[in-house]
């Protein structure tokens, strides 16, 4: 009996520690926020055809294409850079928000390409990782 109860510990424990908040931000995590920030303007497949769209002068980019765009690979540190605002100026007039803002929060490590680990903001690696998942393949 002893060791039933021993075993029925470290297995409540193994299930405790797998659904900590450490575990990364997956795909499925980032499509509500990208639903709830991103799609009025992209659109709700990425495609640049959300209900803004047709209302802005400077037409929203097609998000499916970014890994086409940059020869088959997707650039994370860039699309993240561009996410957050800092990849940007509003020299040339009103364009994409800034939503480095409404995305902080706790911290995860993310390799963006370099083989460095950078602590980054949870939301934003699950929106990074949701975009990464709707690109087209050639």
């Amino acid at each position: 009996m002893e060791k039933l109860m021993i075993g029925a510990w470290v297995g409540a424990a193994a299930l405790l520690v797998a659904c900590t908040p450490e575990e990364m931000p997956q795909a499925a995590d980032g499509r509500a926020l990208y639903m709830e920030y991103c799609s009025v303007c992209h659109g709700e497949t990425a495609k640049g055809d959300g209900e803004m769209a047709r209302a802005m002068a400077k037409p929203p980019k097609d998000l499916t294409l970014i890994a086409l765009r940059h020869g088959d690979n997707f650039p994370r540190a860039k699309v993240l850079s561009y996410i957050d605002g800092y990849a940007r100026s509003d020299l040339d007039g009103p364009g994409m928000p800034e939503f480095g803002e409404l995305l902080k929060g706790d911290l995860v490590p993310l390799d963006t390409g370099d083989g460095v680990m950078t602590p980054t903001p949870r939301k934003m690696v699950a929106l990074l990782e949701y975009l990464e998942s709707v690109q087209q393949a050639r």
